[in-house]
């Protein structure tokens, strides 16, 4: 009997547990909400207490589902929620407070310091990132410098910090193994891309001590086994990335200029750079897709910080729809949005903007707008914020190499379902949308990882066979309209900012 690869998916707001066989094809899942905690305005926390325990309850209920045991899989692959902070006792392992969430912006006012006092140019030289309250650094400062005795602790050297692969991995391995991959290690805004270590300058100014921090591995390798007590004998864990990379490798996007984007609660757009990172002069972030064999891929990134939490909002607070999934038949009750621009920026505006004080707003609202308009207006801005990333990419690569124009984008996440959103994507930015039948690209990347380090996949190439497309959107909207409606699309996000300010 063919063995399996088990995914496990750490997300935000739950964890999930995908079986795999070798051709892509799902066998088994399992899936655990988790407690979200907001315990001030702007402050954002987990249990990661109950981060492991749902994480290995549904790994364990996955297997039962069809009767496997840990000699049927072949290997684990994690991906995770990146930039969210654990520091734990390494004696007792028990986090010293709560895992600070990626969302959280408590530490807004020092990455602004920082800013002001001209570290930015060093930070995104070293890191490739902007500074900003969202990564990992100033997260593991806040902790050190708030939690009691903590600081003391972790010089003394009883403290570990890690992101959610490394805290899974110490906790499966039974403290055995303390390391990070490259695509998580370049989220923490401590990590030198061109090195591939911890920098020091940084820690020194962020006043981090070295030895809590993990090892840095390439992204498929061996990372020690599971103990005998999870699931009954050990199982080799062998492929780690952060979601978004994880999904962009999932999406086969292996070869420089390949485009991935992900529908979830914000939308992610990954671009693969090649071997050389690709330092963005339109606000977006350089980063680590993934090292394997002595190779590392790099990767452009920018994310709209809301997408499908703006379909929520309207289901859950202002009731306009029941499901998710009516807003395709809403949005085609009406022939357009009738002027009306919807600019999601709840909790301001990612790339290319970077604004943190934008807020949400509508715009273009008439005696004739109704609830179908607004809904159409809300999947349309999904659709713009994407655009703008894909513009921003073209003309860093432009700008940088002189590359060709975007043609293709490989889409996934839940709300690419949506064929009115594909096809009003296609239309807005003038690419092709292909659309693959599994568009669970996150566990999947997770998945080929693992499966390339023990053999179980020979080669990319091997993976190629199993990507199969469900759809392609090709672009429908002539030019003047196309201009147009990303014109009036430009006026409500200015609107929106200046009316913050």
């Amino acid at each position: 009997m063919s063995k399996f690869i088990m995914a496990l998916d750490q997300g935000t707001t739950s964890s999930r547990c995908i079986i795999y066989d070798k051709r892509g094809n799902i066998v088994s899942e399992a899936q655990s909400e988790f407690k979200q905690y907001f315990p001030r305005e702007g402050w954002v926390e987990h249990d990661a207490m109950e981060i492991w325990s749902t994480q290995m309850g549904v790994a364990q209920e996955a297997l039962l589902k069809k009767n496997l045991t840990y000699r049927d899989i072949e290997a684990i692959g994690i991906t995770n929620q990146r930039e969210t902070t654990v520091v734990w006792d390494k004696n007792t392992g028990t986090p010293v407070c709560p895992a600070i969430v990626w969302q959280c912006r408590r530490t807004a006012d020092y990455a602004a310091e920082l800013n002001r006092e001209g570290y930015g140019k060093m930070i995104r030289e070293k890191t490739g990132l902007i500074i900003d309250a969202y990564f990992s650094g100033t997260k593991l400062k806040w902790i050190l410098d708030n939690v009691e005795g903590a600081r003391e602790r972790a010089e003394a050297g009883d403290l570990l910090f890690g992101t959610i692969e490394t805290w899974l991995v110490w906790k499966m391995t039974g403290g055995k193994y303390h390391v990070t991959d490259y695509s998580n290690a370049s989220r923490t805004m401590l990590f030198n891309i061109h090195t591939l270590q911890w920098d020091k300058d940084i820690l020194e100014l962020l006043t981090i001590p070295e030895k809590m921090l993990p090892q840095p591995v390439e992204n498929s390798g061996v990372f020690g086994e599971t103990v005998n007590e999870l699931f009954g004998g050990p199982i080799p864990i062998t492929g780690l990335a952060g979601d978004q990379q994880a999904a962009l490798f999932g999406e086969t996007c292996f070869n420089k200029g390949d485009v991935k984007c992900t529908y979830g609660t914000g939308s992610f757009l990954l671009l693969n750079t090649g071997e050389e990172p690709v330092f963005s002069e339109n606000g977006l972030l350089a980063t680590v897709a993934w090292g394997m064999n002595g190779k590392v891929n790099y990767a452009l990134e920018g994310s709209a910080f809301v997408c499908g939490a703006a379909i929520q909002w309207l289901r859950d607070q202002l009731g306009i729809v029941k499901k998710a999934c009516d807003t395709e038949k809403m949005a085609l009750k009406v022939c357009d949005s009738d002027g009306v621009y919807f600019v999601p920026a709840f909790v301001g505006l990612g790339a290319p903007y970077w604004d943190p004080e934008a807020r949400g707003s509508l715009f273009g609202i008439t005696r004739g707008t109704t609830k179908n308009h607004i809904v159409r207006a809300a999947l349309e801005s999904m659709a713009f914020q994407n655009e703008d990333l894909l513009r921003a990419m073209e003309s860093d690569m432009k700008c940088k190499e002189g590359d060709a124009a975007i043609e293709t984008v490989k889409v996934d996440g839940g709300a690419c379902r949506n064929n009115f959103l594909m096809q009003f994507q296609a239309d807005i930015s003038n690419k092709k949308i292909i659309r693959h039948k599994n568009i669970e690209s996150t566990s999947m990347g997770a998945a080929y990882l693992a499966g390339l380090a023990t053999g179980y996949y020979k080669s990319q190439e091997d993976i190629l066979d199993n990507c199969q497309v469900d759809r392609i959107f090709e672009p429908e909207m002539d030019s003047e309209k196309r201009q147009a409606s990303v014109e009036g699309w430009h006026n409500a996000v200015e609107s929106a900012r200046a009316f913050s300010r």
